[in-house]
């Protein structure tokens, strides 16, 4: 999984807002992505102040992408005297890489903090092979001079060799 941060088109419409409106917006969503004991990946956007009903997670061709919006409670009729905390949309996009269930992921959004869910999937996730043991503890090689049936002892030579190194 990758983390993929420069969009030109938005980075140049951010830039020319900020200049435009005298305030400054954030250079990305703050997140923590990890990977649990399940084998699932975890990430968690920090999206303080973001009304709940802006947020949206989906997932298209393998990239999960997060939006949201924060609006002021100031609108365009106070008089802003400050307005240094960052406002808009803010998106976000991860490469959702092989091995992950981008069908069952889930999201949760409480306190100001998104957490989504992407489990691994289950073709991907290790599991343990059993290796089961000839009968007799013995094996026959194809090619080789011993007949079935007979026994060879252990330090002789089969019969028909001459027990010498080639």
């Amino acid at each position: 999984m990758s983390v993929t941060r420069y969009e030109p088109f938005r980075e140049i419409d951010r830039l020319l807002s900020m200049a435009a409106s005298g305030t400054r917006a954030p250079l990305s969503m703050p997140m923590d992505v990890y990977r649990g004991e399940d084998g699932s990946y975890h990430v968690e956007a920090d999206l303080p102040g973001a009304d709940p009903d802006s947020v949206e997670v989906t997932v298209e061709h393998g990239v999960l992408t997060i939006q949201a919006g924060r609006t002021p409670h100031y609108g365009d009729s106070g008089q802003v005297i400050v307005a240094e905390r960052p406002q808009g949309s803010f998106a976000r996009q991860l490469s959702l890489g092989e091995g992950v269930d981008s069908e069952n992921l889930t999201a949760g959004y409480a306190d100001g903090v998104l957490h989504v869910t992407i489990p691994a999937s289950p073709k991907t996730q290790a599991r343990r092979v059993e290796v089961t043991h000839a009968a007799g503890g013995s094996r026959i090689v194809p090619g080789s001079t011993v007949e079935p049936g007979s026994t060879v002892e252990p330090g002789e030579a089969p019969a028909g060799s001459t027990g010498g190194a080639g």
